[in-house]
């Protein structure tokens, strides 16, 4: 490492807090100079597998021609104008071309800059919604191990123990634990397990009569990487139908090929009321997020006592640039068959990653799309694979004692290869260093 890299790295410790970590030096932390397609290179030119797609984000991969031929004509054009009180072209086309996949009635689109916000938005509309047509609703059902961001609000949401925090709680919550571990979840038992558990939470409070809306993710990112039983969605919007509760479904992280469908909730074949999404929105380009609803829940604030005034927005809701980089990826999406090929080397992955179950302090295999998981024993076990993939050239993200792999979806066989290789060689070596007890 040469002096400027040195600095670089010095420069880091002293001036930049980074975000979830803790507020000490961290030696090990990686410090990128570029990226290419689904590799990125450090300060010292090491090479690295983005196992982790930047920030679970860049499905397109790094340096995409399109995306950035598309930021830079937006940018020769206009930067931006305040949607509150105008408009521009890149978020008319974007948000056409979002409703154009999603289900019939889903079709529009308020944008934001993030996850967070979306799911601040999603909640706000939601209540707001009950209020318009003149039976208030205020409680929200979720996961337990569910994450919807970083806000106040968001973090109220989650049950995790990272998310607590001392301020008061902005909406009546209740929070749904998995009736069994994910390894089980999965099984005949699972699906009715879990659905009574969300029948309970229904039942709670006053009732079904005061719950505003089901928000949840289709697969549990945060909460550990955690695949859902086949057919949970259909039952879970088959509830929220009967019992008048909008279904909101978190697909920031799932969203736009993720999971092997150009939605999570594809797979259930559902219609939600309100879709939140961020990450592969803009493929990580620019930032970027939205909430999409359906013509009931748009139709309730332009007839109700509001008179057609939403309460929400941000200085650069909609970035027209970022709309024009998320307008990119879409078509990189469709161009390049990525959602079929997120299926198709989903499951490469995935065979390739069974062998390691059963095997020392591996609790489960498991993976949806091009999501491949590997649940340890322990912290400690898992905190052991995660350096022996960074040792192996592999970025990869732990989610409590999951490793998670979520390489961009550009990524190929002999990537796919290259990822199943270095994560067994570190499970296998993260067994044999083990302390004994």
């Amino acid at each position: 490492m040469g002096p400027d890299e040195r600095e670089a790295v010095r420069r880091d410790g002293r001036h930049v807090w980074h975000p979830w970590s803790a507020a000490t030096p961290n030696g090990s932390r990686v410090l990128l100079a570029r990226g290419d397609g689904y590799h990125v290179w450090d300060l010292d030119g090491r090479r690295y597998l983005d196992g982790i797609s930047s920030a679970l984000n860049a499905t397109c991969g790094h340096r995409h021609p399109a995306l950035r031929d598309a930021v830079t004509r937006q940018m020769d054009l206009l930067c931006h104008m305040d949607l509150s009180v105008g408009g521009h072209e890149p978020s008319g086309l974007l948000a056409e071309r979002i409703a154009g996949l999603m289900p019939d009635g889903l079709d529009r689109t308020l944008f934001v800059n993030s996850g967070s916000e979306a799911a601040e938005a999603a909640v706000r509309i939601a209540v707001d919604y009950w209020a318009q047509l003149g039976h208030p609703r205020r409680r929200i059902i979720t996961f337990a191990r569910g994450y919807h961001g970083a806000t106040l609000l968001c973090q109220s949401l989650s049950g995790l123990p990272h998310t607590a925090h001392p301020m008061r709680n902005p909406a009546p919550v209740n929070r749904v634990v998995l009736p069994y571990p994910p390894r089980e979840l999965r099984g005949p038992a699972g699906l009715a397990a879990l659905l009574a558990e969300f029948d309970r939470a229904l039942r709670a409070g006053s009732g079904p009569q005061d719950v505003a809306a089901v928000l949840v993710e289709p697969l549990l990112n945060v909460g550990g990487g955690v695949v859902l039983p086949a057919g949970f969605l259909r039952g879970l919007a088959e509830r929220c139908s009967r019992s008048g509760a909008l279904l909101v479904l978190d697909e920031v992280f799932t969203g736009f090929g993720r999971t092997g469908a150009m939605f999570g909730f594809d797979h259930d074949g559902v219609r939600p009321d309100l879709v939140m999404t961020s990450k592969g929105l803009s493929a990580g380009y620019l930032p970027l997020g939205a909430v999409t609803v359906t013509g009931p829940v748009y139709d309730a604030f332009r007839t109700g006592p509001s008179r057609g005034r939403l309460h929400y927005g941000h200085t650069t809701s909609g970035h027209a640039v970022a709309c024009a980089a998320g307008l990119a990826a879409i078509s990189v999406l469709e161009q390049q068959g990525l959602v079929a090929r997120a299926a198709a080397l989903g499951s490469r992955l995935l065979a390739l990653l069974e062998p390691l179950t059963g095997g020392p302090h591996v609790v489960d295999v498991r993976g949806l799309g091009l999501v491949g998981v590997v649940e340890m024993d322990t912290p400690e076990a898992a905190d052991r694979v995660n350096a022996g993939c960074l040792a192996r050239g592999l970025l990869v993200r732990q989610q409590l004692t999951s490793i998670m792999v979520v390489p961009p979806l550009i990524i190929d066989e002999a990537g796919v290869d290259e990822i199943a290789e270095a994560l067994t060689g570190a499970v296998v070596a993260a067994a044999e260093t083990a302390v004994p007890t």
